[in-house]
């Protein structure tokens, strides 16, 4: 809650915002109640050996993971291009949309990749683990935010800040929000003591319920 506007993130504004719009929405990811191991599922990810794969994975906590740095050695030296592009994108879901190890790749990760070439949608999952994330922390009173930080600023942004907005962009097929916020130059004069100066005086009339970039008809109230 932002003063007296109900600010949640929607299933809608994650989709645009990772810009899943052409997976089908209707077949959310969701974890299969048999699936293969760890093991054979990075072996059929990195196409490497039993052996070679055994020797990667790592338990951190209560949860398997393989090191970062294992996967990009592999990435540097894998003679299957397709298969680099594989392990890159299985590592950026894992350092960046799902960093619970920081510097591993986990188990879950991986079940979740797998998925993905069955055209199921990962917004409900990243949304869902927004949630947990968010709800820990304030729980906790204290914390670090450990899900798709990137995503969660921007939508933040969407919704409070004065800035100038401009809707129809989202349309174009080139553009993306994401890269935006990447190009956009950072203010690093603020320091946290400010954010929060600036958190606990928000009125009303300062935050939106709705991105502007989101068509009315695509929201679920």
């Amino acid at each position: 809650m932002f003063w007296k506007v109900d600010l949640v993130p929607t299933i809608e504004e994650y989709t645009t915002l990772l810009r899943c719009l052409r997976i089908q929405v209707d077949k959310a990811y969701g974890r299969a109640a048999y699936v293969l191991t760890f093991l054979k599922k990075l072996m059929n990810i990195t196409r490497m050996s039993e052996q070679w794969v055994a020797a990667q994975i790592k338990q951190k906590e209560d949860s398997k993971c393989i090191p970062w740095k294992n996967l990009r050695d592999l990435i540097l030296a894998h003679p299957n291009v397709r298969k680099r592009v594989d392990i890159f994108a299985l590592s950026i879901y894992g350092l960046v949309v799902f960093p619970k190890a920081l510097g591993h790749v986990e188990e879950a990760v991986a079940n979740l990749f797998d998925r993905l070439d069955k055209r199921v949608t990962p917004v409900p999952a990243i949304l869902d683990e927004t949630f947990r994330s968010l709800n820990a922390c304030r729980r906790a009173a204290e914390g670090r935010f450990i899900e798709y930080a990137q995503l969660l600023l921007l939508w933040f942004h969407s919704h409070y800040w004065k800035v100038e907005k401009v809707s129809y962009r989202v349309f174009s097929k080139n553009y993306s929000l994401l890269k935006e916020l990447v190009a956009t130059p950072r203010q690093d004069d603020i320091t946290k003591e400010k954010w929060m100066v600036i958190l606990q005086n928000l009125q009303e009339e300062d935050v939106e319920w709705r991105a502007p970039w989101m068509i009315l008809n695509e929201i679920i109230y």
